[in-house]
């Protein structure tokens, strides 16, 4: 069995200012010990990285080294692998997202739902419930 991490718990886990910092912590120590296969696509980790370091957006913005630690760590885990698009991807894509309209905030979700589609990956865990639109996906909330 494998599962997927969404970008906003790694930001959760890197952002102290947040409330839900200590339950993203918890959760992602907890992920370094579990049996399962930990599949995180390369969106994922240039999103982390775009936005972890951004000014606007982080009160402490992480410095790009920093943060690139951080993946590294996370890489370095022996169940982790890191997803990326396969040949066919525009049609599993298209597959992913044919039931509803996909567009604005939508568009990197569905992107990641494809490459999770591509990899056989069923569990996302998550805190946007947007992905539960993706009925293939068993979307788990691990800060609720």
């Amino acid at each position: 069995m494998s599962y997927s991490v969404d970008v906003n718990i790694l930001l959760y886990a890197s952002d102290q200012t947040s409330p839900r910092h200590a339950a993203a912590i918890k959760f992602i120590e907890s992920r370094a010990l579990d049996p399962e296969l930990c599949c995180i696509a390369w969106t994922t980790l240039m999103s982390y990285l775009r936005i972890s370091t951004h000014p606007s957006i982080f009160a402490h913005p992480l410095s790009p080294p920093e943060a690139l630690a951080n993946i590294e760590e996370l890489m370095s885990w022996p169940r982790v692998r890191v997803l990326s698009e396969e040949d066919g991807f525009l049609k599993v894509y298209r597959e992913v997202s044919r039931h509803f309209a996909v567009r604005g905030n939508l568009i990197p979700d569905a992107h990641l739902a494809a490459i999770l589609q591509q990899h056989d990956v069923r569990t996302l865990y998550t805190t946007d419930m947007d992905f539960r639109k993706f009925k293939f996906l068993n979307v788990k909330d691990p800060l609720a």
